[in-house]
């Protein structure tokens, strides 16, 4: 499937490295052999990733590039995606200057003249959406970046700040699993869908809570999965697929056989009546 409005052809899956800093190279790039064997061929990171481990602010991306630095040719093979706009301490800062030098810090712990995503982490309300755009604007224009997205963001939000692009929003990035569906009803799923906008949906095991913990959600996640002879989680994940938005869940596993179990979720095609019957449980009552 297409990235977006781009040309890049991604996989059904991501592969995301929230918790990728603990590792040392020899895991990390274990990991990402692993995604992109099992065609997870989008890598999602930020700058933010690493914060409060021993690697720090940066470490995620550190780490990744070191990685790509020992084995060059992996960098050819994926979407490389990374995030920006979090420093932790105001807490969020999209203007102009700073996610110029954010930028510009990524590709230089990426270790790469590019990345094929770049996206505002999470909305800054205290700078102007003209200013953030002048930035991606020009991240663009440099070629630092194939395309831009959003994560985070509302729909007004994302409305506002396509205004002032010169190049239409690629992705959007809201949390969405079975247990988190507001992206139906909050209009995020159907604004992909108007402007053709990719969905890569965060944490969609509901923060692990879908495969650990009982409810009725997790219930009806059962019944299919035993019907498609899989586990819940993989049930889970073909859950945020199954909406006509095509949605790209990104997976936070830091097991490699959790991720060859994760790439089945790519052949599974939930029916109608499966994909509403999760959306009565986490409502509580049938559609209407």
């Amino acid at each position: 499937m297409k990235l977006g409005q781009t040309d890049i052809t991604i996989g059904k899956i991501a592969f995301g490295c929230w918790r990728f800093a603990e590792h040392d190279v020899k895991t990390a790039d274990g990991l990402i052999r692993a995604a992109l064997d099992n065609g997870m061929t989008l890598i999602d990171t930020a700058d933010i990733y690493g914060f409060g481990e021993p690697r720090g602010f940066g470490g995620a991306e550190e780490l990744l590039g070191e990685v790509l630095s020992a084995s060059p040719k992996l960098r050819g093979q994926m979407v490389l995606t990374t995030k920006g706009g979090i420093d932790a301490v105001r807490p969020y800062d999209s203007s102009y200057r700073y996610i110029m030098d954010a930028m510009d810090a990524s590709l230089t712990r990426l270790k790469t003249d590019f990345v094929d995503l770049y996206q505002i982490h999470r909305p800054d309300l205290s700078t102007p959406f003209a200013e953030t755009a002048r930035a991606l604007n020009e991240i663009v224009a440099s070629g630092k970046a194939r395309s831009i997205g959003v994560s985070n963001f509302t729909v007004a939000q994302t409305r506002a700040l396509q205004a002032h692009l010169e190049t239409p929003i690629a992705t959007l990035q809201p949390e969405f699993s079975a247990l988190q569906q507001d992206p139906i009803t909050d209009g995020t799923l159907d604004y992909a869908m108007e402007t053709g906008a990719t969905v890569l949906g965060w944490s969609p095991l509901g923060g692990g809570k879908i495969p650990t913990e009982e409810g009725p959600v997790q219930t009806a996640l059962d019944k299919i999965a035993t019907a498609y002879g899989v586990s819940r989680s993989v049930t889970a994940l073909a859950f945020t697929r199954a909406h006509g938005a095509n949605v790209v869940p990104i997976i936070g596993t830091q097991k490699v056989e959790r991720i060859a179990e994760s790439a089945y979720a790519a052949q599974i095609n939930l029916m109608g009546r499966e994909f509403y019957d999760v959306i009565e449980a986490y409502r509580g009552e049938g559609m209407p």
